[in-house]
């Protein structure tokens, strides 16, 4: 007999899925219970790279840490990469597979119905339950017929849906209800109930409403998850970066002064978890700018990955945001590229192959006497290693994942990985393909001292900052919430019932009044 199994649907995009399916995982994990999160199809530029080389989305890499568990592709089989507004790069089970673009997807998605089913029945197999999480809101009635990852997805695997609304931006109620009356009666039929999020305020206030829920859908609310103001890793995509937008709680410095970093959000920023990291050391302001007067003032600028290299390249000079750099870096100001940030510090990209630019090779920024040459092939892999920087010696953990490769680099490289260069370094300016590296914390200690103690003398680099004990502090901060908020227990027995619930909604489309 299969697993117990359940799906974590919203009721709108960034209603909070993947924090509440991190969280239960986090609750049953410290129960002893064997759970895994599964995610049929995400849709993000922020991944993780498995131990096998593979993509998924970082908030299932997340969500499996919370588990206990090292990243799978079987955690999430589909990952779509946006490239542009029209294009996105697909990745099935950790592997490119083309890129498409969105009329193409909603063709292609049948096809991925066996991709799902099977990596859902491999969990399944192995793990007591299975957490899943939906893709967007469970209400596309648009895309229902070629559907993997929310309606679709239940019924395929016969399973009970619960659906997460975000209070925070209001209407929840409302949502709740029009959420399940846009749903056909087959599906109507596996939701379990709902879970609000976000919320902030007095619950006695709210609790009216909650019961008119559940008298008006005959299903139940089975709690109010508060919202939680410290939670700020692993962002599921670019749409929780603002331009504006201080990463994280900024803690007080140790030293006299303040580190500035100017994070340049780029359109198609991806991995912009990199600066996360930096955000945790005391005495660090990490702020994402699109402003050029932002950049000219900070201490420290990060460039990072981007999924169209050549593309953000030019909105970035566009923005006058180019200039901004050049004297930021003329000021003395450190200069670090991420990926895509180290191939706009080039001299030169020629990429032909995810921006098909027409015009052949563009001139980078040419603060580093980089060329960069874009493969047809991916490299994709995780890294663990020796390395020497300045002149101490570490071990790093880190990953991969771009297209463009260096074919020339006459700088001196960043530093030795496995006792290979890696990277480059000219003056005050610094590039890596390693994604990763500023959760490292000694290799993190050792850069920003020996990097910016002459540009920030009153800054003071912490010893005890530690960013993997943080990251589990942050899960567990949601596994309690979830745990005081939540019925975990009916959620569990939820998960291994027959999902069949109702009544139906008059409101059903395509459907009759229910008598």
């Amino acid at each position: 007999m299969p697993a117990s199994a359940i799906l974590i649907a919203g009721t709108t995009s960034d209603a909070g899925k993947s924090m509440v399916v991190a969280g239960l995982c986090r609750a049953l994990a410290r129960r002893g219970i064997s759970v895994a999160p599964f995610k049929a199809q995400n849709m993000s530029n922020n991944s993780a790279v498995t131990a096998d080389g593979g993509e998924i989305g970082r908030a299932q890499a997340l969500q499996a840490e919370a588990c206990g568990l090292a990243p799978s592709t079987l955690f999430n089989p589909v990952l779509l990469k946006p490239g542009s507004d029209h294009r996105s790069q697909v990745v099935v089970r950790g592997r490119v597979s083309g890129t498409i673009t969105a009329a193409d997807y909603h063709e292609r998605r049948s096809h991925l119905r066996s991709v799902v089913a099977d990596a859902l029945d491999d969990l399944r197999d192995t793990y007591d339950v299975v957490l899943c999480e939906g893709a967007g809101s469970a209400a596309e009635v648009n895309l229902r017929d070629s559907d993997i990852a929310n309606m679709g997805l239940a019924e395929a695997a016969d399973i009970p849906v619960l659906i997460v609304g975000d209070i925070d931006r209001g209407g929840v109620l409302a949502h709740f209800l029009g959420t399940l009356a846009a749903l056909g009666t087959d599906d109507q039929t596996r939701v379990a109930g709902f879970i609000v999020n976000k919320f902030r305020g007095d619950l006695s206030l709210l609790r009216p409403g909650l019961d008119w829920v559940e008298e008006t859908t005959g299903r139940v609310v089975l709690g109010v998850v508060p919202f939680l103001t410290d939670l700020w890793i692993d962002t599921e995509d670019g749409l929780g970066v603002t331009p504006g937008a201080t990463v994280g709680r900024p803690q007080p410095p140790a030293g006299s002064r303040w580190l500035d970093v100017a994070a340049i959000r780029l359109p198609r920023v991806s991995n912009s978890t990199d600066v996360e990291a930096l955000a945790m050391e005391p005495g660090v302001r990490v702020r994402w700018v699109d402003n050029p007067a932002d950049v000219s003032a900070a201490d420290f600028v990060v460039i990072p990955g981007s999924k169209s290299t050549v593309a953000d390249l030019a909105w970035l000079r566009e923005r006058g945001l180019d200039v901004a750099i050049a004297d930021a870096h003329s000021d003395g100001a450190v200069i670090f590229g991420i990926c895509g940030g180290f191939q706009m510090l080039s001299h030169r990209i020629d990429d032909a192959v995810e921006s098909q630019h027409p015009g052949g090779p563009v001139s980078g920024l040419d603060l580093l006497p980089v060329d960069i040459e874009f493969s047809s092939s991916k490299t994709v892999q995780s890294l663990e290693g020796p390395v020497r920087l300045f002149e101490g010696n570490m071990t790093v953990q880190g990953y991969e994942i771009h297209h463009g490769q260096v074919r020339r680099n006459d700088a001196e490289p960043l530093h030795a990985v496995a006792g290979a260069p890696e990277g480059a370094r000219r003056g005050n300016v610094y590039g890596s393909h390693i994604h990763g590296l500023f959760a490292n914390d000694e290799w993190r200690r050792v850069f920003l001292r020996g990097a910016l103690s002459a540009r920030v003398p009153g800054f003071i680099v912490a010893d005890d900052t530690c960013v993997a004990s943080e990251r589990m502090r942050q899960l567990d901060v949601i596994a309690d919430a979830v745990e005081q908020a939540l019925d975990v227990d009916a959620i569990v027995e939820m998960a291994s019932s027959a999902p069949r619930f109702g009544p139906t909604l008059r409101l059903a489309r395509g459907e009759e009044p229910a008598e």
